[in-house]
């Protein structure tokens, strides 16, 4: 999604930019920025649709969704599901709260389970805080 929405973002510019540079004299030239404008609003709802992503380092959790960016560390995520149904897994966190990680889609199919599946082994290797114990000595 990424590829193919940055990819479109562009050819929206690069066409709208080119069609007010080759429009006839007869259009002033208001209605010409108002054409690369209205590319550019394209470009922007394009870049909305091809943010979202997950990215997980061996330290924290970045969730990235169309308007904003939650960095998490691996002990705020208690789990990760995605019902049937759903477009999209969520987190449950340990304040009580769930994020949506749009970064995954339910219409990836089986790209879709296996991506939620990896972060969940990596949620269960990393997220799992130390048992509370005696200090050591």
């Amino acid at each position: 999604m990424r590829i193919v929405g940055y990819a479109l973002a562009a050819l929206v510019v690069v066409t709208m930019t080119a069609l007010a540079a080759v429009l006839p004299d007869q259009w002033r030239l208001s209605d010409r920025v108002g054409l690369v404008a209205i590319g550019a609003v394209g470009a922007g709802v394009l870049h909305l649709l091809a943010r979202p992503r997950l990215e997980a380092t061996e330290t924290r959790v970045t969730v990235v969704n169309s308007i904003r960016t939650h960095v998490l560390e691996w002990p705020e995520i208690i789990d990760a599901r995605m019902p049937t149904g759903e477009p999209w897994p969520t987190v449950d966190l340990a304040d009580g709260s769930t994020l949506g990680v749009m970064g995954i889609q339910s219409n990836d199919g089986a790209r879709a389970r296996e991506a939620l599946e990896d972060f969940q082994r990596l949620l269960h290797t990393r997220g799992e805080a130390q048992e509370p114990g005696p200090e050591p000595r």
